[in-house]
This record gives structure tokens, sequence and C-alpha cells, in this order.
């Protein structure tokens, strides 16, 4: 069964939408997500810990390397994937100063290569302002399913509008049609 990799990136309001796409779902065995939401590290713990037990999923922090299993990763800090046959991910060591920590960018960003060996879905979902919106025109152009939230939809539509500007050809949609598109890709 091939690995399937979910990458979604969110930042104002982004909470309780993450709550309502991912709960329900099960994820099989070859199913990966990880979340960039734009939060202050001193909160992600908790958020995780509320995620966790509202999920049927397993909810972990990624804070350090740690190779990818059936499970929620929450992102703790800016994160990258690494180009590996095991999916990994990793806190990024780089120093890079970042406007938002986690990352999204960063996030989508370092995924693109994964492309070639596992199958990529990204999301970007409500938040202000452009974080996500250039690394998921990336992962687009590198073949993965890409999705943006739509304007009726989203608390915030400043991420998803900058994606659809940047790439027209985008899908956008409502938090119903996001799931609806999650569910169809994990199966």
């Amino acid at each position: 069964m091939k690995q399937k990799l979910i990458l979604i990136g969110a930042s104002t309001g982004g909470p309780g939408h993450l709550k309502k796409l991912l709960s329900g779902i099960s994820l099989p065995s070859n199913v990966s997500v990880v979340i960039a939401q734009h939060m202050n590290k001193n909160f992600v713990g908790s958020f995780a810990n509320g995620l966790a037990q509202e999920l049927k999923s397993g909810v972990e922090l990624l804070n350090n390397k740690i190779t990818l299993q059936n499970k929620i990763y929450i992102c703790e800090q800016n994160s990258i994937m690494l180009n590996h046959q095991l999916l990994t991910a990793n806190i990024d060591q780089s120093g890079v100063t970042t406007t938002y920590n986690p990352n999204v960018n960063m996030l989508f960003n370092s995924a693109v290569p994964l492309c070639r060996i596992v199958d990529v879905m990204g999301i970007l979902l409500t938040g202000i302002g452009d974080d996500g919106a250039s690394g998921l025109n990336e992962l687009y152009k590198a073949g993965a399913k890409c999705i943006a939230e739509n304007e009726q939809s989203a608390i915030v539509y400043g991420m998803p509008k900058r994606a659809k500007d940047i790439n027209p050809k985008l899908e956008i949609g409502n938090l119903d049609m996001i799931k609806t598109n999650l569910q169809r890709f994990i199966v």
C-alpha cells in the first residue's frame, strides 16, 4: 500500500476548523497528517492534547526527528519533511527566522521532493497573510492534490485567497467539501 501524506496549514480560526475537518476520521496504516498551525509554542501542547481527546486518530507533537506513522502530528515549531524512503519529519535546524513559526511554506516546500515517492495532499485553511500560498503552489506543480478553503467558510480569507491568486487552477471549497476530499484521498 502506497504511503499517503496530508499536510495542513492554518492560522486564525484554524484550531476550530481542524477539529471539524479531522473529527470522525480514522487514519489507515499508510496515512500520516502533519499540521502547521500558527500558534505560540507555549500553547501548542495544550492544543495537541485537546485535539487528541476529540479525535479518533492518535495526535502527537512534532518536536524532534520522527518517522511518521498513521497519526496526526502537530508542528511545535518550524518543521520540515525529510526526503527518505520512510516518511520522516524533523524540526528545522537551519536557524532561518520566519514571520510565522511554525511556518506553512517551509513545511509545504520541504515535502515537494516527496511527491515522487508518496501520495501527497496539501490543504490550506483560514488565516491572515500569505503563509502557505506559495508552498501549496509548489506542491501542486509537483503533482500533489491541493485544495484551499473558500471565502464562505474561512474565518479570515487571507492565506487561501493568496493561494488562489497565485494559482487560479487551484481547487477551493468550503470546510465540508475539503473534508469530503480528504476522506476520498485516504481511502
